[in-house]
């Protein structure tokens, strides 16, 4: 066990190893939704750019309806996108819809459910005070203000404050080249009728829905079988795809048929680390192959999986330049049972989650955490974080957990 590193120094180090945040390019609003912005957005307009309604009813001189009834003149209308172009004086009113602009010398909104009118006239039926049902321009923002930071995920809601600062385009971070490579002569892809001694691949399709649901393009090199040969070939055709990233999945330990750390050495890797002090997950490798950052999986499906949450996916927000990349991802809860004293790796152990009407979620590890059982880890609602050498546990302590039902970014 001797020569494996913490959890922590492992990310900080796969991090640190990076080519630096992938180049930016400009793409249309209508196409930058799950986008990365590569600079922060400044509002390009006022919102909203004139005193606008906030209600139907009758723009009004709050001095001319400070008692009721109160009757007025109206002069004509104003409705959202053809405003009234002239003001008002004394004794006068102009009909108003929501999101219209209020007209000159009018400083409140006489609501229609507080009104009657005539064609000509309209009587307030209760006092209104001065700025009453009027949003001031600059309510929201002014030209200017500073809206998005750069490194943040473009989701609906910053789409929406993007494009009512006036902005069509966005410069966004291009999306990081993932290349995915499976390894193995037992895997067969999807679809394919395996032989007695072989297995389905899944591992890669998992990998690359992270790598997508992260913000970057995978790049599937296929599978390679447990030749030099086959091996150089895939690591040829993903530096030739330009890869940012390249995920190697099983073959990186030292067994007999454990080829790849050979092969990416022949072709030049420099060599990080490829053991890590976690539980499922320590043949973990990380390192350079010129520009290319290389991380290499466990072939065991969930190891692959809980690493690539772990490792694939802040590697990835870190190329597209986000600040956070790095960040804690786990939550306080509540153990559901006991636990036995932990060993020397840290422990994610697939776990249940009991909702608490009133306080943390109560958490309830799998009885069975082999890592090859994919059926647990598809119930699984969060990994549970066992630290190195920790203590026996009793039901009710504090814990930590990793919610499987979260989105990435």
């Amino acid at each position: 066990m001797s020569g494996m590193i913490p959890v922590a120094e492992a990310l900080a180090r796969v991090l640190a190893g990076l080519p630096g945040r992938v180049t930016a390019e400009t793409v249309p609003i209508t196409e930058a939704a799950g986008r990365t912005l590569a600079a922060d957005v400044l509002a390009g307009r006022t919102q909203p750019p004139f005193p606008a309604s906030a209600m139907d009813g009758y723009a009004v001189r709050s001095a001319d309806v400070a008692s009721a009834p109160a009757t007025l003149r109206v002069l004509g209308t104003s409705a959202a996108g053809h405003g009234f172009t002239g003001g008002i004086g004394a004794g006068e009113a102009v009909r108003i819809f929501t999101g219209a602009p209020v007209p000159d010398g009018a400083d409140a909104i006489l609501i229609q459910e507080n009104a009657e009118a005539t064609p000509e006239t309209v009587t307030a039926l209760e006092r209104v005070t001065s700025g009453r049902f009027i949003r001031p321009s600059g309510l929201d923002f002014t030209a200017g203000d500073h809206l998005l930071g750069a490194g943040e995920t473009l989701d609906p809601r910053r789409i929406a404050l993007a494009a009512a600062g006036g902005h069509g385009s966005l410069s966004v971070r291009r999306r990081p080249r993932v290349a995915i490579l499976a390894t193995g002569d037992e895997l067969v892809a999807p679809g394919q009728p395996p032989r007695w001694d072989q297995i389905v691949a899944s591992n890669g399709l998992a990998v690359a829905a992270l790598v997508r649901e992260a913000g970057a393009e995978p790049i599937d090199l296929g599978i390679a079988g447990d030749t030099l040969a086959a091996l150089d070939d895939a690591i040829g055709r993903a530096v030739n795809a330009d890869a940012d990233l390249l995920i190697t999945l099983g073959g990186a330990s030292v067994g007999d048929h454990d080829l790849v750390q050979s092969a990416l050495r022949a072709q030049g890797l420099e060599l990080g680390f490829w053991r890590v002090a976690l539980r499922p997950g320590k043949p973990l490798m990380h390192g350079r192959l010129g520009r290319m950052a290389v991380l290499g999986l466990p072939g065991n499906p969930v190891a692959s999986v809980v690493c690539g949450l772990l490792f694939v996916v802040p590697a990835i927000r870190a190329l597209l330049g986000d600040p956070d990349a790095g960040a804690d991802r786990s939550e306080p809860a509540i153990l559901g049972c006991d636990l036995p004293e932990n060993d020397l790796r840290q422990d994610y152990l697939r776990a249940r989650i009991e909702t608490a009407p009133d306080g943390l979620p109560i958490v309830h590890p799998e009885n069975r955490q082999d890592s090859s059982m994919l059926l647990i880890l598809g119930s699984a609602e969060a990994l549970l974080i066992r630290a190195p050498h920790a203590p026996a546990a009793k039901a009710g302590e504090p814990c930590r957990v990793i919610r499987l039902d979260r989105r990435l970014v």
